[in-house]
């Protein structure tokens, strides 16, 4: 009986590190492949009750494992969607052909790392199918408030290379310095002419025309201006009328000292802002506020435009895409606006080790893995997103090597103790003769 464990053990012993073998060879073959994770074999030691006096070999077995928490290094692209997690958690991404069953359900996979790019349908998709998943935002770029426990909510990511897009003004600064001597007696009462560009929801360009009339007094200096606002979308009708009255103290000469609204909408001293009304839409005006430098003047005897910016463009076309660490997937458009579309959430398991193993990198929640929960990225245990970036294999080549020889020993060593055996037997055999 003794003899005959020692063989069952010898070939136990084979079995266990041919599979240690296999785990090795798939490590090393995958060692230039991105997001790989290494693949392990433990030995357990087999016992079998022995009669006193005498010891039964119970051999060994082995289990495998993919140690999905362990990362490999991060490299630089050159590609935008070339994404990478920093830290815990997974991008969610599910297989082309549940997309294209168009049935509604669709498979939660994870992967740490992929080259994602447009398919013919505008998907960010890998060479090998799996397709990106984020929640889509809202046309002003917030994005909703979806679940975290389920996969309600999120879609592949799709990108319309042809998509235009136009961002409509809703705001201008207008800070000019008005000449004090227009306003004293005896001026020539001309007045002074602006127009600002600002573009409609539909992204055409119209005109806001300002006028300033000096108010000129029969003796002294007045210290006030007439404002008119114009529409040019509206056939130049007049949008708001004001009279700015500036002050001509020793402390603060020059400085607005008072706004009176005559038409459109209220002046608010403590912003520096009115709001009137386009063809569009509203669109704040800044002027600045009540006994401010920075704000609307009057001095000197030039007539010179400060600061006049707005925000909006014209209608632009898609240039880029790119991912914050955030997850925030953003648009960006020739005219130099930029649209938040997406946002990519990271997936976190209690166990990743638990996770199911699928081919391209790919892995799916078990029982074993636990419950999984979507993170904004960067929130809670959560890493960062990176774009540009890619993660390398997590096989080390030198201690795979390391391990192979020791593998190849201990395969060697276990044919030895069968060959012994064999001897033995063929020596019980030989006592007959």
């Amino acid at each position: 009986m003794t003899i005959s464990s020692s063989l069952n053990a010898g070939v136990a012993g084979l079995n266990a590190n041919a599979n240690r073998l296999a785990t090795i060879s798939d490590n090393i073959a995958n060692s230039s492949t991105y997001g790989y994770k290494r693949a392990v074999t433990d030995f357990h030691a087999m016992v079998i009750n022995s009669s006193k006096g005498s010891y039964t070999a119970g051999g060994v077995r082995t289990t495998s494992a993919r140690l999905i928490d362990e990362r490999g290094a991060l490299i630089s692209t050159s590609s935008a969607t070339d994404l990478a997690v920093r830290g815990r958690g997974m991008l969610p991404v599910t297989t082309g052909s549940s997309v294209n069953v168009a049935n509604g359900q669709q498979d939660l996979l994870l992967t740490t790392t992929g080259s994602f790019l447009t398919d013919e349908s505008g998907y960010l998709t890998t060479s090998g199918g799996l397709m990106l998943l984020g929640w889509p935002a809202n046309s002003d770029g917030t994005i909703p408030a979806y679940p975290r426990d389920t996969m309600a909510g999120l879609e592949p990511v799709r990108i319309n290379r042809n998509q235009l897009s136009g961002e409509p003004t809703t705001a201008f600064d207008l800070i000019v310095n008005l000449p004090a001597t227009e306003t004293a007696a005896g001026a020539s009462g001309d007045s002074r002419e602006l127009s600002i560009e600002y573009f409609d929801n539909l992204g055409k360009s119209a005109n806001v025309g300002i006028s300033f009339s000096p108010v000129v007094p029969a003796a002294g200096s007045s210290n006030q201006w007439t404002m008119t606002l114009t529409d040019s979308a509206s056939g130049g009708a007049v949008i708001g009328e004001y009279t700015l009255t500036f002050d001509d103290s020793r402390g603060g000469g020059g400085t607005l000292f008072s706004v009176t609204s005559t038409s459109g909408g209220a002046y608010d001293p403590a912003t520096g802002l009115m709001t009137v009304n386009v063809a569009g839409g509203p669109i704040e005006v800044n002027i600045g506020t009540i006994g401010s430098p920075s704000g609307m003047t009057q001095l000197s005897d030039s007539f010179a435009p400060v600061d006049i910016s707005k925000n909006g463009s014209a209608a632009g076309n898609l240039t880029s895409v790119e991912v914050d660490a955030n997850g925030y997937v953003h648009a960006l458009f020739d005219t130099g606006i930029t649209r938040t579309i997406y946002q990519i959430p990271l997936v976190d398991v209690p166990n990743p080790n638990g996770l199911a193993v699928f081919d391209d990198q790919a892995y799916g929640v078990t029982s074993d893995s636990g419950s999984f929960f979507l993170w904004d990225a960067g929130d809670g245990p959560t890493g960062e997103i990176l774009g540009y970036a890619r993660e390398e294999s997590a096989t080390d080549v030198a201690g795979e090597l390391t391990s192979l020889i020791q593998t190849q020993r201990a395969y060697s060593s276990n044919a030895k103790v069968i060959q012994t055996v064999d001897e033995m037997l063929q020596e019980t055999t030989n006592i007959k003769r």
